[in-house]
């Protein structure tokens, strides 16, 4: 990539996948209740999506809502649904006239019946696009990904000896989408925070202390950059000299 907008190194990833950590610890530390920080990281994520698609990346994997999260006040789970909500009506139009593919991993059963139509009604309609495809796990877990891809294969009277990677893979929400070769976390934390357990055995991880309202181009850039400086091996000795 040799415009502006490229990172120093032309070992660009194919897939990107973000844990957006900080919300919440970004504005109590400006004394605003935990959803202007989830607002904030909301608006944040839309300028990411933009730089996702000039720096070239084709597939971008967002953590929204974990399978865990349901576990957070009431208040706080009901004003993230309306932010989902709000993100669609307002985004989706932007979103699908800039060729962004949208689509859903993890459990839509527990979303309100009209949230559920809205997020279906935006895959159905961008579903052609095809200069970024953006990943939302939204009500995700990655140990339930693995036993719902585990229920589905008995389900079709797969045979023990038919699982092999590639069937696994075919069973997963990710089905479809390569695995990420970088995962950004924000906010400092250590964690994988049971974020694509499957899909992640060998992704290269970047960790920043910068809450994900705060994460910006430039700090992108900067994941990019670390990412292109690494020696992928998958397990195998290295192919530099």
């Amino acid at each position: 990539m040799g415009d502006t907008n490229s990172t120093s190194g032309a070992k660009i990833p194919n897939h990107v996948a973000i844990i957006m950590d900080g919300n919440g610890r970004w504005a109590q530390s400006r004394g605003l209740p935990r959803l202007a920080g989830h607002r904030a990281g909301t608006e944040n994520l839309r300028r990411i999506i933009t730089a996702s698609v000039e720096f070239g990346i084709k597939y971008l994997t967002i953590y929204a809502f974990s399978t865990e999260n349901w576990g957070r006040p009431k208040d706080e789970v009901q004003g993230l649904m309306h932010i989902l909500e709000d993100v669609i009506d307002k985004e989706l139009k932007e979103l699908h006239k800039e060729g962004v593919q949208l689509r859903h991993i993890g459990r839509l059963e527990r979303l309100g019946p009209k949230l559920h139509k809205k997020v279906l009604n935006a895959i159905e309609l961008t579903k052609e696009n095809d200069r970024l495809v953006l990943n939302v796990a939204f009500n995700y877990g990655g140990r339930d990904e693995i036993v719902c891809a585990i229920q589905k294969m008995i389900q079709a009277g797969v045979k023990p000896e038919e699982v092999d990677i590639a069937l696994v893979d075919n069973y997963l929400f990710t089905s479809g989408t390569p695995d990420p070769d970088l995962i950004i976390r924000t906010s400092g934390e250590l964690r994988v925070s049971n974020f694509l357990i499957w899909q992640s055995a060998y992704s290269e991880w970047y960790v920043t202390p910068t809450y994900w309202p705060d994460f910006n181009k430039e700090h992108y850039r900067r994941a990019l950059d670390a990412y292109a400086q690494r020696d992928r091996r998958f397990g195998s000795l290295s192919q530099n000299p």
